[in-house]
């Protein structure tokens, strides 16, 4: 086969992997009921599987499966109640002072005008507040599913060690020992991801009550609490953890000085642990370029809604990982991951790099 040849089977088969992807990704959508609670339980499972162990050198086999899940469940119900708690006290905030929201609108409104701007256009006030309720409605959405994803968990925990043990079984040598170092692999990205977001989901969440309180804004436990919970979805979630604290200084404040003063210390908190303590705190980086980043938190947004935003980053490095073990879409990961950029590229090298961060 010649160099043209081989160029052309090449380009046919990235092309057959992205209408593979389109409909794949097209297929989740649609089996959002299903396949969203599915992914997520892997997720956590994946996240918590140390705990077990861990019980188990202490407790017999049973109780340690029994306390794994009671810990699991206390803490997606807290994250649930922290979800709920947060986003009715900022509903009610805004309910409240809805005239002056709508003040504000105007004011700003007029202010991109002077300039030449529109924002909104006729109704623009309208179908922001449609915008808002139907964010709130899919967060309920997300509470709602936080449920189906813990009784999953519950029944699937206690499986994973025979599973894996039946999977193994089927395969061969080789096959057994790459099966065995990609779920160890994207097992400790997961666990990687959510120990460094959790510690800077913290640090942000005291730095935003500490800022909040200097300012003497309102809310200030409720403003840090939803960027603790924000800051699992990087870049997007930074932003938007910014804006209803600033807009409701504007409802609290007579001027532009405070709430401005405001927004720019926000702004800060974010930019500083975005930029300097996350990477810090990473050491070696989770194979995700920037770029792959805020396309995966598009791609999974659109696939499974709130939900998808919040596992986006996991479930891409597990995408990545299984791509680097199939030659024929090797060039995904390889778009994708920085460690691949940066010259691992075969799966055996792809190993050791991934054991070494994980």
């Amino acid at each position: 086969m010649d160099h043209s040849q081989q160029t052309q089977q090449v380009t046919q088969t990235r092309l057959l992997a992205i209408i593979a992807f389109l409909l794949v990704a097209f297929a989740l959508r649609q089996t959002y009921a299903v396949t969203m609670p599915l992914a997520a339980a892997f997720v956590v499972i994946a996240a918590v599987w140390p705990v077990k162990p861990w019980l188990q050198r202490y407790v017999p086999e049973t109780l340690s499966n029994i306390g794994t899940i009671l810990a699991l469940l206390a803490v997606l119900a807290a994250f649930a109640g922290a979800i709920s708690f947060s986003v009715a006290q900022i509903g009610q905030a805004f309910g409240e002072n809805s005239e002056k929201l709508q003040q504000l609108y105007e004011r700003i409104s007029a202010w991109v005008q002077g300039w030449g701007g529109s924002i909104g256009g006729v109704g623009g006030y309208g179908r922001m507040i449609d915008f808002a309720q139907q964010a709130l409605t899919s967060v309920y959405n997300v509470i709602a599913y936080i449920g189906v994803i813990g009784v999953l968990v519950a029944f699937g925990l206690p499986e994973v060690a025979n599973l894996r043990e039946k999977i193994g079984q089927q395969l061969g040598g080789r096959e057994r020992r790459d099966f065995v170092d990609a779920v160890d692999t994207t097992a400790g990205k997961i666990r990687q991801y959510f120990w460094v977001f959790t510690l800077t989901s913290i640090i942000t969440g005291v730095a935003t009550l500490v800022w909040s309180l200097v300012l003497g804004l309102d809310l200030a436990m409720v403003w840090a609490l939803l960027n603790f919970l924000l800051n699992y979805v990087p870049v997007i979630g930074n932003i938007i953890g910014i804006l209803p604290p600033t807009l409701y200084a504007f409802m609290q404040y007579d001027g532009w000085t405070t709430p401005t003063i405001a927004f720019l210390g926000f702004t800060a908190i974010q930019i500083v642990i975005s930029n300097v303590i996350t990477p810090m705190l990473e050491g070696q980086r989770l194979s995700l370029t920037p770029l792959a980043i805020i396309v995966s938190l598009l791609v999974w947004t659109w696939v499974w809604g709130i939900a998808g935003a919040f596992i986006a980053v996991p479930l891409t490095s597990a995408l990545i990982i299984l791509c680097q073990h199939f030659p024929s879409v090797r060039w995904i990961a390889t778009l994708l991951s920085n460690e691949q950029a940066e010259g691992a590229g075969s799966p055996e090298e792809t190993r050791v790099v991934a054991r070494r961060s994980a």
